[in-house]
């Protein structure tokens, strides 16, 4: 294992060495334009709405923005037609080099990391023109941060990563938190983050952690995340119903839905292993047990929305209990749904369900601030130290930490409606709180926007 680290890291500095030859360009800070912002994201633009929300806000003000990322779903309309906005693809790596094997994923990762190099350092150094500011999504964090931090370097480009999460915690899930490679993240994370002007921090506990033990010297930032303008709430009713009537996913139960006596609950996942799918499946089959003894529990109608790698093999398993008659009461389907529908989903569903875990414990799903969005109600994973930072229990939404206490939830909040319009006020009552109004005094006044 040390012998090929020591490989990975010659391999790597031989490269930028190679690279630095060629020095990029630099940003003139003499210039008067409005500041031109480079938006870095090591991940799909599309399903990366916090920087997306950055790129709208900072061209909203005047700023020129380019965002560099993968493009394998549609980002939001508005970041495609603004002027000020310009998008630089990154090229995917091949498809071979994913994988979900242990001991592949240590031959696979490093040669993933070098092909991620070159072609990160020919759009951040090369193809995009130099910039004032380069704001950088975290995770992940190799090798965005030491790619990112020598460009910014040799650019005279300030620094600003927007930390979401810890890369070390999210790699400890696939290796386990011992594993040499899970340790070399931490050193890799905790170096390559001193050299910035500023850093950003979805939470308050998550920046009490960079300050304690990353030990970091530039300004921490708390930024909690908050709705787009396209999340509001819709408050006729009538209103909710004609526009799920228009989903093809309710085609099978248009008639329950019609007549009232069908519940709408969704949920949004990545489908990977920090968000147990299988928690909500085994909630509802006992909800759909109990629903068929208790005639005063209504139907439920799942939507479950998003992409990731371990969609196929739970629409597997839902099938499977379909096909044996276990939800009896209950209708689960899968979408992927345009920006606009996704938003009046959440606006017109009863109920909203979270499975996000936290692998750090202070980080929290942007999913749950969107359905806030939207006055929609929710219950979510709750055993983490940030949650409080995101729900008020019994106000806008409520907790569980067991598919057996989302069972629970489910049949209190579908089995006494006034419960649930409690909580429906709540989540209206969140929906005012806007991103403009975090970003605008945090933010616009840090790129010397506002």
């Amino acid at each position: 294992m040390i012998e090929l680290l020591i490989s990975i890291a010659f391999c790597l500095s031989s490269a930028l060495t190679v690279l630095i030859l060629l020095l990029p360009s630099q940003y003139d800070p003499a210039t008067k334009d409005k500041p031109s912002v480079q938006i870095l994201v090591l991940g799909d633009i599309g399903r990366s709405p916090r920087m997306q929300y950055h790129a709208l806000s900072i061209a909203k003000h005047g700023g020129k923005v380019v965002i560099i990322g993968y493009t394998e779903s549609d980002p939001h309309p508005d970041i495609v037609s603004h002027p000020n906005i310009a998008i630089v693809p990154l090229r995917p790596h091949p498809a071979i080099l994913q994988t979900s094997n242990k001991l592949l994923f240590t031959i696979y990762g490093p040669l993933k990391v070098l092909f991620q190099v070159t072609y990160l350092w020919k759009c951040l150094a090369y193809t995009a023109p130099p910039s004032r500011w380069l704001l950088v999504q975290n995770p992940p964090s190799i090798p965005t941060l030491a790619i990112a931090s020598l460009s910014c370097f040799l650019r005279q480009t300030r620094l600003v990563i927007d930390w979401h999460n810890f890369g070390y915690s999210i790699l400890a899930l696939k290796l386990g938190q011992d594993h040499p490679l899970v340790k070399l993240s931490i050193w890799y994370e905790k170096t390559f983050c001193k050299s910035t002007s500023a850093h950003l921090c979805v939470t308050d506990a998550m920046g009490s952690v960079l300050k304690k033990d990353f030990k970091l010297q530039a300004p921490i930032l708390p930024l909690h995340d908050r709705p787009a303008s396209h999340f509001h709430p819709i408050n006729n009713p009538d209103e909710r119903t004609k526009f799920l009537n228009t989903l093809p996913e309710t085609e099978s139960v248009r008639s329950s839905l019609t007549a009232g006596t069908l519940r709408i609950l969704v949920s949004s996942t990545s489908w990977t292993p920090d968000e147990d799918f299988s928690v909500l499946i085994d909630a509802l089959l006992q909800y759909s047990e109990l629903a068929t003894a208790n005639p005063n529990l209504p139907e439920v109608l799942a939507i479950i929305t998003g992409k990731g790698p371990q969609k196929e093999m739970y629409t597997r398993q839902i099938a499977a209990l379909e096909a044996a008659g276990r939800l009896q009461k209950v209708t689960i389907r899968t979408a992927w749904l345009s920006v606009p529908d996704y938003a009046r989903l959440l606006a017109s569903a009863s109920l909203g369900v979270s499975l996000h875990t936290s692998s750090s414990g202070v980080d929290l799903p942007m999913k749950v601030v969107d359905m806030f969005g939207a006055g929609l109600p929710v219950v979510g994973w709750n055993r983490f130290e940030a949650w409080p930072e995101l729900v008020t229990e019994g106000v806008n939404g409520m907790g569980f930490g067991s598919s057996i206490e989302l069972t629970d939830r489910l049949t209190e909040l579908f089995g006494d409606n006034k419960k649930l319009e409690t909580l429906r006020v709540g989540a209206q009552k969140e929906s005012t709180r806007r991103w403009d109004d975090e970003w605008d005094p945090i933010v616009g006044k840090l790129l010397g926007l506002t």
